[in-house]
This record gives structure tokens, C-alpha cells and sequence, in this order.
């Protein structure tokens, strides 16, 4: 491999996953299946051979980035910019209680339309405002043939890869969601483009070698 590459992982399961809470900004910690999960990745990851660790400051983000660190002795450094999306006044909300309180933006939702309906929300266009600058900040600190990995969030990795490969603002479910440390793969193409070689991996689908990961998508920007 010659080009850059950023691996981008969601972080470990945490109890309001698990309850189907709105996290965002909230400071949630793992629970005890997100450590195991994170344990089992992380010498996964360790096998792209990178030289830079970078992690989202959330608590999620940086517990999953620890179970990397000792993989690849690398040490993470944080970014508020890796962060999930501010949902506003949804935070700690089930779907049900979303709904209830927020009928109108929970039918926006619904139907896709994943942008800040709810007071204090950020939208998708401020999440990409945020994620992309910093992804491609962290990729220009590879030099040829490095791989960098960064410990983000399952929509806010979702929706900064759609605008690298130049998807319209607002069709997240363009892309499936991520699992809990699930991971993503950009690669530099010779042309400078990105392309997402593998999405939405997990230890059940890392099986095969990093490099032996099909390349399913097109050529995308890299800005």
C-alpha cells in the first residue's frame, strides 16, 4: 500500500446503547460488554501497523482508544472536533420519549431527515463543518504508505465519510449504521482521491488481514 490511510472507529457499547438513548455530547462511560468489545478489536487494529492514535475527548471514545493504545503502544491524542453530534434537548431520551416530546422532529427523523430539529441540536452540515477538517488535518500528519486510526462515533464517522465521498448533506441511511466498535477504512488512492476500502468491519468480519479488505467503493474527494 502506498497511500495514506485513516481507520475510523466507533466506540465500545455503553448502557444507553443498550437502552436506546440519545448520547451526543453526554459524558457516558462503557459498560462492561463495550470493554469487551474494545478488548477484542483492539489487536485487530493493531494489525494495520499505524503510527498515530487519535480519539474523540468523550469518555466512550477515549476508554475504547485505551484498549488501542496498549495494542499498538501508541498514545491517543484528543480532539473535541471527533465528537458525536449535539443532539440538544434529545440527550438521554429513548425513541419512545424523542416521539413524544418531539413529534414533528421525530417524523423528520424518522423519514431520514437527520438534521438539528431539536433545540440545541447540531445538524448534519455542522457535524461535516467539524469532522472533515479534522480527519484531513490528521490524514496530511501520514507520510506515504502511514496508517492513522481515530476513535470517533458511529454517526458523526457516518456522516463525515458521506462528505468525503461527495453524498448529499442529509442521506445518512445512504450508509448502514456502525456497530459498536465497528471501523471504517479511507485509503489514498494514487490520484489523491479517497476511497472507503472496507465500513463498518467488526471482529467477527476482521478476520481477513487489513490489507486483504475488498475496495467497494468508488474515487472520492479527499477534501
Amino acid at each position: 500500500m502506498n497511500g495514506r490511510r485513516l481507520v475510523l472507529l466507533r466506540h465500545g457499547q455503553t448502557a444507553w446503547n443498550l437502552e436506546g438513548r440519545a448520547q451526543g455530547h453526554t459524558d457516558v462511560s462503557l459498560d462492561e460488554t463495550g470493554h469487551a468489545q474494545a478488548a477484542a478489536a483492539a489487536p485487530y487494529l493493531g494489525g494495520y501497523g499505524a503510527v498515530a492514535l487519535w480519539s474523540s475527548d468523550l469518555r466512550r471514545a477515549r476508554q475504547t482508544a485505551s484498549y488501542v493504545e496498549l495494542a499498538t503502544g501508541l498514545v491517543a491524542r484528543t480532539d473535541p472536533r471527533l465528537r458525536e453530534f449535539d443532539v440538544g434537548e434529545r440527550s438521554g431520551l429513548t425513541v419512545a420519549e424523542f416521539a413524544s416530546r418531539f413529534p414533528e422532529a421525530h417524523a423528520l427523523w424518522s423519514a431520514g431527515h437527520v438534521t438539528g430539529h431539536v433545540p440545541g441540536a447540531e445538524s448534519v452540515a455542522d457535524v461535516q463543518a467539524r469532522m472533515v477538517p479534522a480527519l484531513m488535518e490528521k490524514l496530511e500528519e501520514l507520510g506515504t504508505g502511514e496508517t492513522g486510526i481515530v476513535v470517533s462515533h458511529g454517526a458523526a464517522i457516518n456522516v463525515a465519510v458521506l462528505r468525503i465521498l461527495g453524498v448529499p448533506a442529509d442521506a445518512d441511511g445512504d450508509l448502514m449504521p456502525m456497530e459498536n466498535c465497528g471501523w471504517a477504512t479511507l485509503t489514498e488512492h494514487r490520484s489523491g482521491r479517497l476511497r472507503l476500502s472496507s465500513y463498518n468491519e467488526t471482529v467477527h468480519t476482521g478476520l481477513l488481514p487489513p490489507e486483504g479488505t475488498p475496495d467497494f467503493t468508488s474515487d472520492a474527494p479527499s477534501g
